[in-house]
């Protein structure tokens, strides 16, 4: 038993049963000194309001994550008080553990070491309030982890996805190479004639080998996490316009540990910049 827990058990026999200190202290096992001890540590109060505020926005952010956003407001704390508070109010995130299976050995593709060199490309689920069902295509970039655009529909096809990649050219650019799997959007004509006039290489993952998509399904699981289960869509209009802003958030607010704790955004200029750099 903790000191601080003695401490309330001496609390309540004095209380109930109305015994003296020095008693209620020997039955509690507790020195009379210790008792009557009081913290001289600062007031925590508006930090814990302000983590537990952060911690109910943000359902799935640790507390790394957390601190990192306390740190952007102004508050000058250190991750081991953030930890500490984050346990005491009970905020912890609870992860189910999956076994890992053996798999058999495989050539891997060569890693993309800059921006722009591969993206990665999945669909996902969901439905709105009255049942119907949507799809969403996720893209993410595999070094800046820059998310450059999520679509949203009731049916997205080979053409609606060759759409969005080719606005995509447009504005930002296209990648060497497209990580995607064997969906039937993936593997129409009309996306494979759009790589072919563009010079994008796809790499198709093996059936059932989700792992082959590390980093889309990487992505689609903080997704699904920190948005989709985190709101009820009424129409696809809302649908759009929340995911919309997860990914500017996400692009923009969100820490990433691959980044060194970087947003992808910020993690991008700083790049640019110490390329402009001469020398």
């Amino acid at each position: 038993m903790k000191p601080a827990q003695k401490r309330a058990a001496a609390q309540f026999f004095r209380v109930g049963f109305r015994v003296s200190e020095r008693r209620a202290c020997r039955l509690a096992g507790v020195a009379r000194s210790s008792y009557r001890y009081r913290s001289q540590a600062a007031d925590q109060t508006a930090l814990r309001l302000r983590l537990r505020d952060l911690a109910a926005a943000r359902v799935r952010y640790g507390y790394r994550r957390l601190h990192i956003l306390l740190r952007r407001e102004g508050w000058r704390v250190n991750h081991k008080r953030i930890y500490r508070l984050y346990r005491e109010e009970g905020l912890g995130i609870r992860v189910k553990r999956r076994r890992k299976l053996a798999s058999a050995p495989r050539i891997l593709p060569p890693p993309a070491t800059k921006p722009l060199e591969r993206w990665s490309l999945d669909f996902l689920s969901d439905s709105l309030v009255d049942g119907r069902r949507f799809r969403v295509l996720t893209i993410v970039d595999n070094v800046s982890r820059v998310s450059p655009a999520i679509a949203v529909g009731a049916s997205l096809t080979g053409e609606r996805v060759v759409g969005l990649l080719e606005g995509l050219r447009a504005t930002v650019g296209v990648p060497q190479r497209i990580a995607i799997d064997n969906g039937p959007e993936f593997v129409s004509k009309a996306l494979d004639a759009w790589a072919y006039r563009n010079g994008v290489q796809l790499e198709f993952s093996r059936p059932g080998k989700p792992t082959d998509n590390a980093f889309a399904e990487s992505f689609n699981g903080h997704f699904r996490a920190e948005c989709l289960d985190c709101h009820w869509f009424a129409s696809l209009e809302e649908a759009r316009q929340t995911i919309e802003a997860w990914r500017i958030e996400y692009n923009t607010e969100r820490p990433h540990r691959a980044l060194g704790q970087e947003t992808p955004a910020a993690w991008v200029t700083a790049r640019e910049r110490l390329a402009e750099t001469p020398g």
